[in-house]
C-alpha cells in the first residue's frame, strides 16, 4: 500500500544553524505540538540528537493515550535530519525535516509520509486523520513563526506554510 504524504514549507528569518539549532533540541517538540495531544517526551534529558537516536514520548490521540517511538534515520547538520516511528499509533511514519538557506533567511520543509494501521479498513479513516494531521502541522507552522521568525528587535512577521498533499 502507497503511504499517504503531508508537506509542509515554512520560511524564517533566522539564519540556518539558529533555525536547525532549534530543531535539534528535542525539548522544543512540546512547543511546536497543539496542547490537547498532551505532548510529553519521555526519553531523559538532554538528548543527544543523532543518527541511531531513540526518542519516547507519550501523546493522547483523539483523547487515547499513546506511547510513541521515534529513531533519528540521518542527521545532516544544519540541512536535514530524518525520524521513523519504531511504536506508534502508525503503521509506519518517516517524517523528513530539511532546512535550506534562503536570502531572507531559511526554509523548512516538513515531509512526512505515512500509512495507517489496519489496512484498507484503516484506510476508511483517512479523512479525519488527514484532518488531524493538517491541523497539528498548521499548528507547528504557526508556532514556528511565532517563536522563530521575528527579526531581531522586530515584530513577528508573517511566514508561508504549504497545504499538505496527500496521495493514496
Amino acid at each position: 500500500m502507497t503511504p499517504f504524504l503531508l508537506e509542509r514549507t515554512t520560511r524564517v528569518r533566522r539564519p540556518l544553524p539558529e533555525v536547525f539549532a532549534f530543531f535539534s533540541d528535542a525539548g522544543n517538540l512540546a512547543r511546536l505540538t497543539p496542547p490537547e495531544l498532551g505532548f510529553e517526551i519521555l526519553t531523559p534529558r538532554p538528548i543527544a540528537m543523532q543518527a541511531g537516536t531513540r526518542i519516547d514520548y507519550r501523546i493522547r490521540l483523539f483523547g487515547l493515550p499513546m506511547e510513541w517511538r521515534t529513531r533519528i534515520t540521518a542527521w545532516d547538520p544544519p540541512h536535514a535530519f530524518a525520524d521513523l516511528q519504531e511504536r506508534g499509533p502508525y503503521a509506519w511514519w518517516h517524517h523528513t525535516h530539511r532546512f535550506e538557506e534562503i536570502a531572507e533567511g531559511t526554509r523548512m520543509t516538513d515531509r512526512v509520509e505515512y500509512r495507517l494501521p489496519l489496512g484498507w479498513l484503516g484506510c476508511a479513516g483517512w479523512p479525519l486523520v488527514r484532518l488531524q494531521l493538517r491541523r497539528i502541522f498548521d499548528y507547528r507552522g504557526a508556532a514556528v513563526l511565532r517563536l522563530l521568525d521575528a527579526p531581531a528587535g522586530g515584530n513577528v512577521g508573517r511566514g508561508r506554510i504549504s497545504p499538505a498533499r496527500p496521495r493514496a
